[in-house]
């Protein structure tokens, strides 16, 4: 790509011990990261991380991500974050720009990239996270690493699959609600109801403004009694421009060198 911004937020590895010491992190968020950048040939490229800290949604919703596993009670290589300090020192070796994410969620990291410089050149986020779908449109695509079977998410994506276009994810999701981050939507609506929902009116307020003329009963009382947790939802869902940047995009200037993985592992001693 002609001057683009790669932004990773999540890479899956498998379970790999070296002389005694786990490296499936370091080497499979490693390899994937030049693979992907392979495949993508950013200008520019940042890597982030959530950090620990309060979570500013739970404010809204006290279950939010309530779901998510306490890896601190778990075995080291089921813990997909043991080896956090070798992957950083990994990309610091690679002189790729990382930092743990703090006060926001990395999501709202993102979203401020691409809304900020989504403009001015092409933007790729790395990650499975489906809330990034909300961003896409003809400049910022998602990619979803799967090796050989990485897909590339892009407008049409999001419309063959869900039957709505990017900028009405937001709403759909707040009416289907989200498992993975612990939200419920509105009772009897699936994704097939809520585009068809999003499909008459537009976008969520819409259908809360016109609640009444909905004309399949159950749906119609399932949205009424359900409005102050989809307004809730949308909150929670929505990605907006107002998350601090780490860094500039001058900062992110990259030009991959052709370095492998075992040069990287070696080049931090894990080799």
């Amino acid at each position: 790509m002609d001057n683009s911004l790669l932004a990773v937020r999540d890479i899956n590895h498998k379970y790999i011990v070296v002389d005694g010491k786990a490296i499936q992190g370091t080497l499979g968020f490693i390899g994937a990261t030049i693979n992907i950048m392979k495949m993508t040939a950013p200008t520019h490229l940042v890597i982030l991380f959530d950090g620990e800290h309060p979570n500013a949604r739970t404010e809204l919703l006290a279950e939010y991500k309530a779901n998510r596993p306490d890896y601190s009670l778990v075995a080291e290589e089921d813990n997909p974050f043991s080896q956090i300090d070798d992957v950083y020192r990994a990309l610091t070796f690679m002189k790729i720009r990382h930092t743990e994410v703090q006060q926001v969620e990395t999501d709202d990291v993102i979203a401020g990239y691409a809304y900020t410089y989504g403009k001015q050149m092409p933007i790729v986020i790395s990650s499975f996270d489906s809330d990034f779908f909300q961003l896409i449109n003809d400049n910022v695509k998602i990619l979803r690493y799967r090796g050989k079977n990485t897909v590339i998410c892009d407008t049409t994506y999001v419309k063959e699959k869900l039957n709505i276009t990017p900028h009405q994810y937001a709403d759909f999701k707040s009416l289907t609600g989200d498992n993975a981050d612990n939200i419920k939507g509105a009772d009897k609506v699936g994704p097939k109801t809520a585009a068809l929902l999003l499909h008459e009116f537009g976008d969520l307020e819409s259908i809360l403004a016109n609640a009444e003329s909905i004309t399949k009963p159950t749906i119609q009382k399932s949205i009424l009694n359900n409005t102050i947790r989809l307004r809730n939802n949308y909150k929670l869902i929505k990605l907006d421009d107002k998350a601090p940047l780490p860094f500039h995009k001058k900062e992110l200037k990259y030009d991959y060198s052709g370095i492998t993985t075992n040069e990287v592992l070696s080049g931090i001693g894990l080799r």
